[in-house]
């Protein structure tokens, strides 16, 4: 054999053979060695398979004999456990002997079960010899822990053994205590002490090993009746054995143990394992001399098997089983053998050795022999490993034969009540609350819920308990958010957790009003909020860190609540997104207190070494420098750990005993002890006493996708109080903006604050990957305030372009951003604004008078009487407030046109608009007014202020407080509101009135007569309807609803009440008039009234009392003119000087009102109503095109408005002229138009409305009497605001100087310089196509311009490609693209375009022909696919982030190039090559279990309901598009997801639609599948199987080995049809716990699918009416399963 020095063993009759030729130095100058001829190799091992672990090569197998050890014989080893132990019962020993063999027979192990322990079986003998009354059951039970480690499935199998031979563990009674510690009493200087324990009721007294401590302080420890059973019984381990604890984390192992060393006098020595930790890190390590010599160094764990500690081996479940088998002769034989040569034997062993030999101790030590102290024990702490899982099953065969094993459970609610009483003190009901919730979470069901009971440890609630007592206002809702970091969980964990807490009466608190928190720092006492601390004074400033911070109320917040939680000693956890601010409040924090710091930051490469110690090499020696943590330590700073995520979890976790119990092993053996450690005042070279003033502030990224990182929440969450730090709120961000950039316009901030705000929403629905945080908006902020002429488009860019490449991505990414208004990707000339049309010139139409006295008339000036009371309420209701979230779309994104934005509202199916009205802010911003709409069918009344932050979009129905009536009656609803949350509603045939109030659903009916006709009246409508020719009807005018003032008039009669709701008054009048028209035009109070002949009337009154004066108005009417007997509508208030000069194109002063004719363009009246001592002269712009007029005028409201700051009238129609449009024909998406006759710039527009996407099937049938297509109302910044048939409510902007300036603006938002420069060469090529044709391939892939030859290329002919001419179809090879000009294009003869053209489809059909699929399949692929594509790509978006996760890298040592590893240097100096390491994904061991893709079953609901209901909500076609969208998203993917598609009918539970092992891969075979589903729900029996579909399919992947089971069930909500419960859905859904099972309805009639998803367990159940949720659900799904 060659040794590695160059030495070369050889066989002894070898080297006796040369010697007879050679000398013995010549042979050694040969560098020979001899082996001895009596050396023999004897390998243990045990056999792979089964057991884990390499099995042996060929070669080396054939150079040994083998011999399989079996275990003794059953009398053999019977007769030597009776010899043994003499005083146990021989039945018990038989028994028990009976039950080991019984666990190792092959049925046994053909039930999973791992090999029982049997030589261990002596452990037990001998704890039942020194404590007789031990229950036999449970101390077996020490040996076999099976319930840690065995599914609940196979507990029976094993309780069926234990039964059979009698040894059941007794049940624990929960009352009485059995089992307790009595008493240690030291034995002298023996390292004995005497145990009293009480053990099944029976006080035992027995000698244990012991330390020598017995002056260590105690530690703080509550002993309960379950802390004394388990101190009894690991007591009871310890005096036969070395034992393990296995407990879920933050259960109080530690706690425990710690105790157990205090009352034996041990000094512990805590040894926290990490997954790299090798075995020689365990035992010894390298280190180099003082002159450079490399030596080996014991490691803690020798240290203590020397010097008789306790060795607490914390997380050996984290270890390598290949590593925890160097401890196997530790712990057996208690004998090592150390990698310099060194062993360790066992203290009897050692002693014989000793005596039969006559040697001292320097002697054995000479020879590398010591002698392990009797005092040593080990024990080790470990978490549960992973029940049915491949992976984390840590306790293997081999690991059950180290230890005796204590399972720990967490306390139960009475006793953590207690033990927080004796810790904390009298806490509030809100502790006890809170443990009640952690024991529910804990026995759930759902692992996620589970796993949420982690993070809701002990060590945590005593820390929450101890906030409660110090800040009583703290509360129950925020501290469980806190705890569970419930703001990063993904969505179904965090609404499964919300029902939780409700269902435990935790309910959220009300959001107190804002208000200013103070933070100032004043004579050496820091304020933060109602919370202060004392600041601290250090020697110097230098680390005391100073950033700069913008102080905003949410920040201000996180700031109190870090400074209670320091306050109560503990160490932090700030947790978010990047970019929202956990260095700055670090540092903010840090900088209030005046605390100086250390700072460190971790990457994926940091390992355990490098986080403590840095070691350097120097002149051939290693020296180690103190890593900031040392650092801090030592002097008492605070360590900021930056980016804790990105380092292995393993590498961190070593920071748990340092905050737990401040103690830390360094890799130079140095180590950190707190003040109170026993070693702390000894001040040993190698002790450092951490100082009081330690503290640490650790910063990590949400865990999850995309940041890549590890969870260090999840593995060390419990120790640290934390803080979930997010985004601001939209006010905190405009407040930090406005920070940043004083001089950037706020609507800029408002748009970016929006857009961003959306992308992060999006980023949590997994619907992009990028969470945008407030970094990127300060940068664009901080841009634009140095950079102001920079277009905000044009900034943004800085952020976006990241994902310029990323198809999907950017258009999610320009959608969102058009949306807000920021006009990314466009042009500064894409301008179109409607064509502007000559106006007619204005002619003198007529003139009029009105008359104070007309003599002979009875009707000249009367004096009308008034009928005065006070408003009378008849009923109130309270009535449900529905809130909606609406998506405000800005318009202007890509183009800049009229119109300024767009919003849905949520209309009901049936519903008809009625009516909208507008309540201005006053900020002359249109998005800042409060919108009320009202419907019909049902009746309904909306109100939404577009800006309005957090504030929702309100509807109220009000179907209930109505007049109910019968026939074809429909209400005809007008509203006028009388401020953002007043509203009045009028009924026009019943003649009913209602204030709304908005905000709380307070309905006040509105009491308008007392007369008997009246009320006989409205019983008759309401009874049989209306009708007739002749009616009259009340009628609303809202013209002074602002002023809290309405009239209501009677159409076709004289009647009009008044009413003022700001003193509650009432008044009624009749004229003797039979009335059209009613317009308010004074600010005091003159109403110009219209009656149907035409006839007007000016009616007048003080501004206090009812109008009760009634004067004529005479009109004399020019020639050829009409008479203006049709006043629509008439501005209030008078046109300006300006407007009335440009309109009449002459200088005039005067009084004048603008007028709505019926049948002219305008009117203006100049000098009515204030000039009424002469004649008014009236001129109108006549209507050229008659056929042109409003909509529907016979309701006078929301067709026509008047805007009389701009000099518009603004009608609603359904008719433009071809000339209005510069393609010279109305645009084909235009369904109605506002006709804008602008009196000022003498023109006339017509802004084209899209199509209503959607009308209500009833709207056609009452169009002419009930509604118009399109209704508008004035609003703020010279604009109307419309509303269509579909809901959907749009803002214009309509007046020229709003137009202009905001044109303006948004050309300045877009920038200068930013659109693409292009360079155009136009020239003729001179060259002339031929025919068309494919071309050649270029294999080499190269560019190609011109010419016609090459296939792919740019600006040539005849061939396929890009920018040429004359060629069949195009096609992209990837290169830049030569347009040739398109005179050249349009040169092209029309023969050799058709024969391109043929071409085209014959390539076309030829690819069909190749999938054997038909043009019209191809088609109805097309129409099915296209309307899914977003939600493909969404998908497919998703699918991808979970991949990238698995192929996270590790780091693989031992490698001969790579990376110096600095855990090796030493080795590098003494010679060793194997001493680098690298980046790769590391290959599975020999023996691992094999990774497997994810497993997914879709079942698909193809019952007769989904065909029968499809017309009715169209659930077969989602759920076809559901199909296709899972099949196409899910290509490419098979080594990560294996999925099949099955379907559930009434004739069958399982049809076989897609088998995972023929997955469709063309277009072809995705149609054939989904023809199939819609054939079979065509043509299949009645019935549903969905029930035992569920079932089945969740039995068979339970059985399938894979990663994940994921089970997903496509359903319509009609399950109660067929007596399907709920309860019994749900239990097939949970029915296993390796499958993760979910329902996502489809179709519902009703309201089945929400009570069905009410019934069933949260987050089990989807309600998914809209195609574009199905990503997000999935997206839930999977995460949710990832995080169990």
């Amino acid at each position: 054999m060659q040794l590695e020095d160059g030495r070369f063993l050889i066989a002894s009759h070898r080297y006796d053979k040369l010697l007879q030729e050679h000398s013995h130095g010549e042979l050694e100058r040969m560098r020979l060695v001899r082996v001895d001829e009596n050396f023999r190799v004897i390998a243990l091992g045990l056999p792979s398979p089964p057991y884990q672990g390499h099995p042996l090569d060929p070669p080396l197998r054939s150079r040994f004999q083998a011999r399989d050890v079996s275990s003794l014989p059953y009398k053999e080893h019977l007769r030597h456990l009776l010899n043994e132990y003499p005083d146990v019962d021989s039945g018990i020993v038989s028994r028990a002997l009976s039950l080991s063999h019984t666990l190792l027979t092959e049925e046994s192990k053909s039930l999973g079960l791992p090999d029982f322990p049997i030589d261990n079986l002596s452990s037990v003998m001998a704890l039942m010899s020194k404590f007789p009354s031990v229950d036999p059951g449970h101390a077996i039970s020490r040996l076999y822990p099976y319930k840690a480690f065995l599914t609940p499935e196979t507990h029976k199998s094993v309780e069926e053994i234990y039964s059979t031979f009698g040894l059941t563990p007794s049940e624990r009674s929960s009352t009485q205590i059995l089992n307790e510690v009595r008493g240690v009493r030291p034995q002298g200087e023996s390292s004995a002490a005497e145990l009293t324990v009480k053990v099944e009721g029976h006080e035992v007294a027995v000698q244990v090993t012991s330390g020598n401590n017995w002056e260590s302080p105690a530690p703080p420890f509550v002993l309960t009746p379950y802390h004394h059973e388990i101190l009894s019984e690991i007591l009871q381990s310890h005096s036969v054995s070395d034992f393990c604890i296995i407990g879920p984390r933050g259960c109080g192992k530690s706690a425990v143990v710690t105790k157990m060393a205090h009352m034996l006098g041990y000094q512990a020595e805590p040894i926290l394992l990490y997954q790299d930790m090798t075995s020689r890190d365990l035992v010894q390590q390298r280190i180099t001399s003082p002159d450079g010599d490399t030596a080996w160094q014991f490691s803690p764990l020798i240290i203590a098997a020397l010097e008789g500690k306790l060795a607490i081996l914390d997380g050996i479940h984290r270890l390598h089983h290949g590593t925890l088998a160097v401890l196997h002769r530790l712990i057996h034989d208690r004998e090592i053998q150390l990698y310099d040569g060194t062993r360790l034997l066992r203290h009897d062993r050692y002693d014989a050795i000793k005596t039969i030999n006559g040697l001292t101790d320097d002697d054995m030590a000479a020879k590398g022999v010591h002698r392990i102290h009797p005092s040593f024990r080990i024990v080790a702490l470990a978490e549960p490993p992973a029940i049915g899982q491949a992976q984390g099953q840590w306790l293997t065969p081999e690991a059950l034969t180290l230890f005796l094993y204590h399972t720990m459970r967490p306390l139960k609610p009475r006793e953590t009540v207690d033990l927080i009483h004796k810790m904390v003190g009298e806490c509030n009901s809100s502790v006890e609350q809170l443990i009640t919730l952690a024991s529910r979470l804990s026995m759930s069901t759902d692992p996620a819920m589970r796993s949420l009971a982690e993070s809701l440890s002990l060590r945590q609630i005593i820390r929450i308990g101890r906030r409660f007592k110090a800040y009583p206002a703290f509360d129950l809702y925020t501290a469980v958010y806190k705890a569970c970091l419930a703001r990063f969980l993904p969505p179904l964990a965090k609404s499964a957790l919300d029902a939780t807490l409700l269902n435990s009466d935790i309910t959220k608190p009300a959001q107190p009003m804002d208000k200013e928190l103070i933070c100032e720092v004043k004579d050496g006492v820091l304020r933060i909020g109602d919370t202060h601390a004392p600041v601290f004074k250090p020697d110097t400033n230098t680390k005391v860190p100073d950033t700069l911070f913008y102080e905003i109320n949410q920040h201000i917040a996180v700031l109190e609540n870090m400074l209670q939680d320091w306050l109560l000693g503990d160490h932090l956890l700030l947790v978010g997104n990047q970019g929202v601010g956990k260095n700055k409040l670090a540092d903010r924090f840090l900088f209030l207190l005046s605390r100086p710091r250390e700072y460190i930051q971790l990457h994926r490469d940091t390992t355990v070494q490098n986080l403590t110690i840095q070691p350097v090499v120097r002149d051939g020696k290693i020296y180690y420098e103190d890593s900031p943590l040392v650092v801090a330590v030592k002097n008492g700073r605070v360590l900021v750990i930056d980016e804790a995520d990105k380092a292995p979890t393993h590498v961190t976790c070593v920071l748990k005993t340092l905050v737990e119990s401040g103690e830390m092993l360094l890799s130079d053996g140095r180590r950190i002890v707190s003040e109170s450690h026993p070693l702390a005042g000894q001040e040993l070279p190698n002790i450092i006493v951490s100082h009081p003033d330690f503290r640490m502030i650790v910063l990590a990224n949400r865990p999850g996708f995309p940041f890549l990182g590890n969870d260090f929440f999840g593995a060390l969450g419990d120790l640290f109080s934390c803080h979930a730090i997010d985004n601001p709120s939209i006010e905190s961000e405009m407040s930090l903006l406005r920070s940043y950039g004083p001089d950037v316009p706020k609507d800029i901030m408002r748009r970016l604050v929006g857009a961003f705000g959306e992308l992060r929403d999006l980023a949590d629905e997994g619907l992009i990957q990028y969470p945008y945080s407030t970094r990127e908006v300060v940068n664009i902020i901080k841009h634009l305030q140095k950079f102001p002429d920079d277009g905000v488009a044009n900034v943004v860019r800085n952020v976006l372009d990241f994902d310029s490449w990323s198809g999907d991505a950017k258009e999610t990414l320009v959608r969102v951003m058009h949306r807000h208004g920021i006009p990314v990707g466009t042009s500064s000339h894409n301008v179109s604004l409607a064509k502007k049309l000559p106006l007619p010139e204005p002619k003198l139409a007529a003139t009029w008078n009105v008359v104070r006295q007309k003599p002979g008339s009875k009707t000249a000036l009367m004096q009308l009487p008034v009928e005065s009371s006070h408003i009378k309420f008849k009923n109130s209701f309270r009535l449900s407030v529905f809130h909606h979230t609406v998506d405000v779309s800005e318009a202007r994104s890509a183009v800049f046109s009229e119109q300024h934005s767009y919003w849905p509202l949520p209309l009901h199916e049936t519903s008809l608009v009625t009516d909208i009205a507008v309540i201005p802010s006053g900020t002359e911003d249109p998005l800042d007014d409060c919108v009320f709409v009202s419907t019909v069918a049902p009746a309904a009344v909306y109100s939404f202020v577009p800006r309005g932050g957090q504030q929702p979009l309100r509807e109220i129905l009000l179907r209930d407080v109505l007049p109910q009536t019968r026939s074809f009656y429909q209400p005809k609803l007008r509203i006028a509101p009388l401020s953002s949350d007043h509203l009045i509603v009028h009924e026009e045939d019943t003649n009913s009135l209602l204030m709304v109030e908005m905000n709380t659903g307070l309905v006040h009916l509105i009491q308008l007569s007392s007369s008997f006709l009246d009320t006989a009246a409205e019983i008759i409508i309401r009874k049989f309807g209306t009708g007739g020719e002749n009616q009259t009807f009340f009628r609303m005018c809202k013209d002074r609803a602002e002023d809290g003032q309405i009239v209501l008039w009677e159409f076709g009669g004289g009647r009009m009440v008044f009413l003022d709701f700001t003193d509650n008054s009432n008044c009624s009048i009749s004229v003797p008039l039979k009335l059209s028209s009613l317009h308010y035009v004074n600010s005091g109070n003159q109403w110009l009234a219209v009656d149907q002949a035409g006839e007007k009337w000016l009616l007048r009154g003080d501004s206090h009392t009812c109008p009760q004066v009634l004067h004529p108005i005479s009109q004399v009417s020019k020639e050829n003119h009409c008479d203006l007997t049709d006043i629509l509508r008439v501005t209030k208030s008078n046109l300006s000087d300006f407007i009335l000069s440009g309109a009449l194109s002459q200088q005039i002063s005067a009084p004048s009102r603008m007028i709505a004719p019926g049948d002219s363009l305008a009117a203006i009246a100049v000098g009515f109503p204030e000039l009424d001592a002469s004649e008014n002269e009236v001129y109108v712009w006549d209507r050229e095109l008659k056929s042109i007029a409003c909509t529907n005028t016979s309701g006078q409201n929301g067709v026509i408005v008047l805007l009389s700051d701009a000099g518009q009238i603004i009608r609603a129609t359904d008719k433009a002229p071809g000339g209005a449009f510069e393609s010279g024909s109305p645009p084909t998406t235009a369904g109605s138009y506002l006709e804008v006759t602008d009196l000022i710039n003498h023109s006339i527009s017509y802004i084209p409305v899209p199509r209503a996407s959607h009308s209500s099937p009833y709207w056609s049938w009452s169009m002419a009497k009930r509604a118009a297509p399109l209704l508008i109302s004035p609003i703020s910044g010279q604009g109307v605001v419309s509303v269509d048939s579909a809901g959907v409510v749009r803002v214009w902007q309509t007046g020229s100087l709003g137009l202009e300036r905001a044109l303006t603006e948004w050309r300045k938002m877009i920038g200068e310089n930013t659109e693409h420069l292009r360079l155009d060469v136009e020239r003729a090529s001179g060259l002339d196509v031929s025919s068309p044709k494919h071309g050649k391939e270029d294999p080499t892939g190269a560019p190609h311009v011109g010419g016609n030859t090459w296939a792919g290329g740019t600006g040539g002919r005849d061939t396929a490609g890009l920018g040429g001419k004359g060629g069949p179809y195009r096609l992209d090879m990837g290169h830049d693209v030569y347009q040739i000009p398109q005179a050249e294009k349009d040169a092209v003869p029309d023969e050799v375009k058709m024969a391109a053209y043929k071409m085209a489809q014959k390539a076309f059909k030829e690819r069909l022909r190749e999938i054997q699929m038909s043009e019209y399949d191809a088609s109805l692929y097309e129409k099915l696919s296209g309307a899914v594509k977003p939600q493909i790509r969404a998908l497919r978006g998703i699918i991808n982030s979970l991949q990238a996760k698995g192929k996270e890298r590790q780091w693989t040592r031992h490698r001969t190039s790579g990376e110096l590893d600095d855990t090796k240097l030493i080795e590098g100096l003494a010679g060793e090559r194997n001493i680098y390491r690298q980046r790769r994904e590391e290959e599975p061991e020999v023996g691992a279990p094999q990774t497997r893709p994810k497993r997914l079953r879709l079942l698909v609901d193809i019952s007769g309901s989904m065909y029968r209901f499809n017309g009715h909500d169209g659930r077969l076609e989602r759920e076809l598009e559901a199909t296709l969208m899972v099949m196409e998203a899910f290509e490419g993917f098979e080594t990560k997801f294996l999925y099949d598609i099955y379907g559930h009918s009434g004739e069958d539970e399982a049809v076989p639609l897609v088998e995972c092992s023929k997955i469709p891969s063309n277009n072809k075979e995705r149609l054939n599948v989904l023809k199939v589903m819609q054939a079979h729900t065509q043509f299949c029996l009645s019935g549903d199987h969905t029930l035992p579909a569920a079932k089945q399919a969740v039995k068979q992947l339970a059985q399938e080995e894979s990663d994940e089971n994921f089970v997903i069930l496509l359903s319509d909500a009609n399950l109660d049809r067929y007596g399907i419960r709920p309860s019994e859905l749900a239990k097939a859904l949970t029915s296993e716990p390796s499958v993760n099972t979910y329902a996502i309805f489809i179709g519902s009639l009703g309201d089945q699918a929400i009570s069905l998803t009410r019934a069933l367990p949260a987050g089990r159940s989807f309600v998914c009416l809209d195609l574009k949720k199905i990503p997000q659900i999935l997206q839930q799904i999977f995460t949710s399963a990832m995080l169990k």
